[in-house]
Order: C-alpha cells, then sequence, then structure tokens
C-alpha cells in the first residue's frame, strides 16, 4: 500500500522538520541511500524534471507537478514513488532560515584526523547540535562540516570544546560565512 495520496489534488507534503534532522521517508518505503546498495539508479528526462521541480518546491502537488511536466497524473504517481523507493528522494523537508531561529553565526570548519579514526568521529560529530552537515573529503584536511552557531561564543564552544574534545581530532580551521544564498538543484547532467 503506498503512502502516497491518491486524491488528484493530493500535495507530495512535505516532513516537520529541524535544519539539523535528516528527511524520513516513511520506513515502509526507506532503502539504502545511491551507492550503499552499489546499483545507481538509471534516471530518464522526467525522472530529472521531476528531481528539479521538487528541488525547488518540495510542496508540490502531484497535479501541479503533472501539469507543469505535460505528464499525466498516474505517470508523476509512480514515478516519485519509484524515486522515493530506490531513494533518489530521500524525503522532503522544511529549509529553515537559521537567523529566524536565532543561529545567527555559520562557519565551515575543516577537521584534520588521526589515520583510521574516521568513523569514530564522524558517529560524535553527527550528535552535536548546530553541526548540520558533514562531509570526508580528500585534500589537506579530512572532514568539512557546517556549524550553525547563535553567536561567536557558541560557534567557540561548539569548535574548541566539543569538535577539539573528540579523540582523533588533530586540527581545526574555522571559515567563518558572511553571506549564503540558496542554491536549488540544477539542470542534472
Amino acid at each position: 500500500m503506498s503512502n502516497i495520496p491518491t486524491r488528484s489534488d493530493a500535495m507530495v507534503r512535505p516532513m516537520d522538520q529541524t535544519a539539523v534532522a535528516e528527511a524520513k521517508v516513511p520506513s515502509a518505503r526507506r532503502r539504502p541511500r545511491n551507492g550503499a546498495s552499489g546499483e545507481t539508479p538509471t534516471l530518464d528526462t522526467t525522472d530529472r524534471r521531476i528531481v528539479e521541480a521538487l528541488a525547488r518546491e518540495g510542496r508540490m502537488s502531484i497535479r501541479a507537478l503533472a501539469q507543469g511536466l505535460h505528464i499525466s497524473r498516474a505517470n508523476a504517481y509512480a514515478r516519485v514513488e519509484r524515486l522515493l523507493s530506490t531513494g533518489v528522494i530521500r524525503g522532503f523537508r522544511a529549509q529553515i532560515d537559521p537567523h529566524a531561529v536565532g543561529l545567527s553565526t555559520s562557519a565551515f570548519v575543516t577537521i584534520s584526523l588521526r589515520q583510521g579514526e574516521w568513523r569514530e568521529v564522524s558517529s560524535r560529530l553527527r550528535k552535536i547540535p548546530g553541526i548540520v552537515h558533514i562531509a570526508l573529503v580528500g585534500g589537506d584536511f579530512d572532514v568539512i562540516a557546517l556549524v550553525r552557531a547563535r553567536d561567536n561564543a557558541d560557534l567557540r564552544r561548539i569548535v574548541l570544546d566539543e569538535i577539539h574534545g573528540i579523540p582523533g581530532v588533530l586540527s581545526t580551521r574555522t571559515l567563518l560565512v558572511f553571506e549564503e544564498s540558496d542554491a536549488v538543484l540544477g539542470a542534472l547532467a
């Protein structure tokens, strides 16, 4: 039984989220993230247009989606269901304005690790309130994290007390964010 509404005016509904929580796809359809299963779903032009449209406006109704792409509602429902079940679409989330919820300071923190410590450090970083994105990277450092804090004192606490307090963290570098713009998924190549 599908969790996607069947009425023609039904919404592809966003789920209640915070800025730091990952969107949850209903558990009946949750699948491994792309790459975790070893398979990459094949997307045709219509699938890519659906992904782009929903990336711009996740609350778009299936009716509006179908009309905008010039496909039937049934086709739109089936494609969205498949994109959810294969993990291409991992969920829908509210985009929170960090300033509106009192997080006026943002920074990217680069982290150098002791070799072989990634899994433990990653696990600990995910538990720190204020860290909203973590990526393992190649280059002069090992990890980059996006941190949202109330102010500079809160950012200092997160970096110097929380992050530096994790065994395996060798050093950090903090890059303050002066201005941000929301990037919307562009054309998929």
